[in-house]
């Protein structure tokens, strides 16, 4: 039984290295630890800009990837000002797990070939 973010890519399987570039478009959200609420979303928008003519299976990774990461920099901005009541640091703290595991699994997803898109995400971008 799948899982109710994945389907099967549309058309042809992705090649080895739309694969590997669906797979990166998804791990560029780490770049979010590096800058925060920056890099998380300006890697997979250059990604997503780069590739979504070339292909769209690395187009939709990566476009998934960068609304995903839209989603969860706002809620850390919620999460932020939340930390005045004290609640923001419990949900921060579910928040990070949630976006660390969901953006794994994407990953993994992507370098099967499996057009992921992830069950909690406001589609901003289109």
């Amino acid at each position: 039984m799948s899982e109710p973010g994945a389907g099967p890519a549309p058309g042809a399987a992705p090649t080895e290295n739309e694969r590997t570039w669906g797979m990166l478009a998804h791990l560029a959200a780490f770049a979010g630890l590096v800058a925060p609420l920056i890099g998380n979303i300006v890697v997979p928008l250059l990604i997503w800009h780069s590739w979504r003519d070339r292909s769209p299976f690395v187009g939709e990774q990566a476009l998934e990837s960068l609304n995903f990461n839209i989603s969860v920099s706002l809620g850390a901005l919620v999460c932020c000002v939340l930390t005045l009541v004290f609640i923001g640091f419990l949900l921060g703290t579910a928040l990070f797990v949630a976006w660390l595991a969901l953006t794994l699994i994407a990953a993994i997803k992507a370098s099967e070939g499996v057009n992921y898109r992830y069950p909690f995400s406001l589609r901003l971008v289109k």
